[in-house]
């Protein structure tokens, strides 16, 4: 009985056209979203044919959820969610380092940063990909950060409001209708005017007119 081998040669150039598509998938979807973006374009792009999508991803679907993936793990190992601070810091500094790696990931100039620009796509279009995507980093993410603020404020964990089709994913015990928008606006004049009140307080006032005064020098 004779068992043919794959060759090795074989499996490394799978494996380079396989990276080649990811590469230039995630270029594509950054750019231009993914109901907009087309295989064939991709496939120009990786220097890949036509069928190389199908054979690896099974189709633009499958490719789409591989891209959100890897730019995922990507980003979070390169900015993880707190970076720089320690499970023991200040509340406030895990806050900062929480906001911080978030705008990093999201504003990252990186050849290969592509899950800011995807991110932001999928909140304004979800696609099938969001669900998992939920799962696996944006409910642990909304988790921490409820987490960190709760330690600021010294109460149990609140809940956040931002871009509806996302949090009711998110969060689908939180009723987004018609009849949320009383405590809706009750909690977002509270953040505001407690924001605002902060920036009329003596201290910050006069921390505001010596960053002034610094800046006209």
């Amino acid at each position: 009985m004779h068992l043919s081998v794959k060759p090795e040669a074989d499996d490394d150039q799978h494996e380079k056209t396989r990276r080649q598509l990811l590469a230039a998938a995630g270029e594509v979807f950054a750019e231009v979203g993914f109901r907009q973006a087309t295989v064939r374009e991709i496939c120009q792009r990786a220097g890949a044919n036509v069928a190389a999508v199908n054979y690896h991803f099974g189709d633009k679907e499958g490719l789409y959820a591989e891209v959100l993936r890897e730019a995922q793990r990507q980003a979070f190992a390169r900015y993880p969610l707190l970076a720089g601070a320690g499970p023991h810091s200040p509340p406030a500094d895990k806050l900062r380092a929480f906001i911080r790696s978030f705008l990093l990931r999201a504003l990252d100039s990186a050849p290969t940063a592509w899950f800011g620009k995807m991110m932001l796509r999928e909140m304004i279009e979800p696609t099938g990909a969001l669900d998992s995507l939920l799962k696996e980093r944006m409910r642990p993410m909304a988790d921490q950060l409820r987490g960190v603020v709760a330690e600021l404020l010294g109460c149990s964990r609140e809940d956040y409001h931002h871009c509806r089709r996302v949090v009711a994913r998110l969060f689908p015990e939180q009723p987004l209708d018609v009849g949320a928008v009383e405590p809706l606006a009750d909690h977002i004049a509270r953040f505001s005017l407690a924001a605002m009140k902060h920036l009329t307080e003596p201290e910050t006032a006069r921390r505001r007119s010596r960053a002034l005064s610094r800046t006209r020098r």
